[in-house]
């Protein structure tokens, strides 16, 4: 049950286009104990159905700049195949404490962005 109510959430977060692979790689290598190789994985495997379905909408909305989305998909392909050479060479411990620091530098990047905003609507108001 608990599962099925993390893949609830992420493909809702994943649809927003915030990133619930963030949400699902968390809970699946802390909460449930899955090693965080397996849980990077589990999160790409998740991630092809929810992106393809959210890609439906936002196409038939035409929120979608395809000119600048196919270079992103170029470069991010190449970059997700160098990423995953690398990611076989660095151990499970390494990888996670590489991602709690990448986790940490967003979360410090939202932090900075919203008290800008906020400051900026202070100003203005």
């Amino acid at each position: 049950m608990f599962e099925i109510l993390v893949g609830f959430i992420s493909g809702i977060v994943s649809g927003t286009g915030m990133g619930g692979g963030t949400i699902l790689i968390l809970v699946l290598s802390v909460f449930l104990g899955i090693e965080q190789h397996i849980a990077q994985a589990t999160n790409l495997i998740f991630f092809i159905p929810t992106s393809i379905s959210a890609i439906m909408v936002n196409a038939k909305n035409k929120n979608i700049d395809w000119k600048t989305a196919k270079i992103i998909i170029l470069f991010g392909v190449i970059g997700a195949m160098i990423g995953a050479k690398i990611s076989t060479v660095i151990s499970s411990e390494n990888l996670k404490k590489y991602f709690g620091i990448f986790l940490g530098l967003i979360a410090i990047h939202e932090i900075y962005y919203f008290v800008k905003e906020y400051i900026l609507k202070k100003k203005k108001a």
